[in-house]
């Protein structure tokens, strides 16, 4: 009998709680998603560089708001866990100081350079992303972790290669191009 009222109070919840239940349906949506990702993203990418409208910019800041009004990242935190960021002698600075670290010390035991020469982080997950999702050097984050994931900048065409990979990375950048595919009807 107990057991039902727990239910119910669960089903209620859920009922009022529609910013929970919106976030925790685009991250299932994606990872449910994922199989078949990399060739819709194709087609959609491939058709946007050739036809992309003019305020382009303009709909996914707009889609990117929307979407981040529903997703909070702390419930994914799937970046963190499988992109390295490129990590700049900026960062290598901020982050060494945070931590009471040398330089040379930091890029020791938590980097290595990557094929393009930029130093990431050695593992994924992020050595410094907690249990909680939370970020231990969330102030000190590098510049690419800050930026993440790019949906909210200006010249989007010029990073769509960057977009196309983040759409298979993160929920809610998934969300954000398939609702641009669905407003453009693509």
């Amino acid at each position: 009998m107990q057991k039902k009222s727990i239910s119910s109070f669960a089903f209620v919840f859920s009922q009022f709680n529609c910013e929970m239940v919106m976030a925790d349906s685009i991250i299932n949506r994606f990872f449910a998603a994922k199989e078949k990702m990399p060739k819709q993203t194709s087609d959609f990418i491939k058709w946007l560089k050739k036809a992309a409208p003019s305020n382009i910019d303009d709909l996914i800041h707009e889609l990117h708001d929307e979407v981040f009004d529903e997703v909070d990242c702390l419930d994914c935190a799937n970046c963190c866990k499988t992109v390295g960021p490129a990590i700049k002698d900026i960062d290598i600075d901020r982050l060494s100081k945070h931590l009471k670290l040398k330089p040379s010390k930091l890029v020791e035991l938590y980097m290595e350079i990557d094929e393009e020469q930029d130093y990431i982080f050695r593992t994924h997950p992020c050595p410094f992303l907690c249990d909680d999702n939370y970020c231990s050097v969330y102030e000190s984050r590098p510049k690419a972790c800050r930026e993440y994931p790019h949906t909210d900048r200006r010249r989007v065409m010029q990073l769509i290669n960057l977009h196309k990979r983040n759409i298979e990375c993160c929920p809610a950048v998934f969300e954000v191009f398939e609702r641009l595919r669905l407003k453009l009807k693509k």
